[in-house]
């Protein structure tokens, strides 16, 4: 059978959350993390369903008070240590024309924090028959989300650090090509061996770096001269200068601004990235952070995708714990389908 990973600008059944809540690092600004949630369903739902995943029965009646009314909502129950659905939550392919959830591992980027409830919120959703009819399927081995970015053709733009750690187990670059390829359906590996971004405590994921626009163009981030980051950010840009696409002709490369150096109260740097968008459908929404920059990111974002609505969305509160906007969020594909049961009373 012919596996494929569908790009995430293909149509999508609804965007997967896990709501933050007060037994987590969240705890101290709670409230403002929560702004952004809001601000995010909103835009979500009237192109989309939202699935939001509920530390707790007393949680799930907190997070249905949070959101907007509409038809669209669904909410489940499932004990999480943190928020980060990119890298917790499925991974959907589609098997011939039939979607199928993959879990992986997920072990707290290396084991750096405590991920055994996030580890196990997909086994729980499937089990409470969130997704009905759809099935689960569970590879063995260590992968987040943030790590991944496909074109749908079958070519994987990712960071070696990222996905190659022995902190999870992966390595041996061909054992992991090969699982990549019977998981995944890659056939194309263009693999950057520079870029990370200070403060991101994910090894360099992708989604923090460069995107794919189309099958041809990628997105990227860019550094200030003065920046501590400026040198890696410059070897990754001219490691990109060097891939080719599947027909074999250069990737046209957009740079997206560079924002200033932002920190939080207590002097760590923050990793605020224009990359890390959410694309939905006939949306994109773009995380900005109250910078001069913001104006020209959104600018360049529309010209790269001029046929969705660009959305901003004030993520300043979400990089204080080293993520962002495409990092708290999971597309689920056209064709999955979510349990009517699960939309909150009025």
């Amino acid at each position: 059978m012919s596996i494929r990973l569908p790009a995430e600008w293909e149509p999508q059944s609804a965007t997967l959350l896990t709501w933050p809540h007060a037994d987590s690092d969240w705890a101290d600004n709670l409230a403002s993390v929560e702004a952004v949630y809001r601000e995010v369903v909103a835009a979500l739902l009237p192109r989309q369903a939202v699935l939001i995943v509920c530390q707790s029965v007393a949680h799930r009646a907190h997070v249905a008070s949070q959101c907007p009314a509409g038809d669209g909502i669904h909410l489940a129950i499932a004990p999480s240590n943190d928020s980060w659905t990119r890298d917790h939550g499925p991974i959907t392919v589609l098997d011939g024309n039939r979607p199928v959830l993959l879990d992986f591992d997920f072990n707290g980027w290396g084991e750096k924090y405590p991920a055994e409830r996030d580890n196990a919120i997909t086994a729980t959703l499937h089990q409470t028959k969130v997704w009905p009819g759809i099935e689960r399927r569970a590879p063995g081995m260590v992968l987040e989300g943030g790590a991944l970015e496909t074109d749908g053709q079958g070519s994987l733009l990712a960071t070696r650090s990222s996905i190659l750690s022995t902190s999870r187990g992966n390595g041996n670059q061909p054992r992991i090509e090969a699982h990549l390829r019977k998981w995944l359906g890659i056939r194309r590996f263009l693999w950057l061996s520079n870029g990370r971004l200070s403060g991101d405590d994910t090894d360099g994921h992708i989604d923090t770096l460069a995107r794919f626009v189309d099958a041809g163009h990628i997105v990227h981030v860019s550094c200030r001269p003065d920046d501590p980051d400026y040198a890696r950010i410059e070897r990754m840009i001219a490691e990109l200068q060097a891939l080719r696409d599947a027909n074999g002709r250069p990737y046209r490369l957009t740079a997206l601004p560079a924002p200033a150096a932002m920190s939080s109260d207590d002097g760590r740097r923050l990793a605020a990235s224009y990359a890390n968008f959410l694309i939905a459908n006939d949306q994109l929404l773009a995380p900005v952070y109250g910078l001069d920059s913001d104006q020209a990111a959104l600018r360049s974002l529309a010209a790269c995708f001029p046929e969705r609505d660009i959305i901003a969305i004030d993520c300043r509160a979400l990089i204080e714990q080293n993520g962002s906007l495409h990092c708290i969020s999971m597309q689920l594909p056209d064709g999955v389908p979510l349990n009517p049961d699960l939309k909150p009373t009025p």
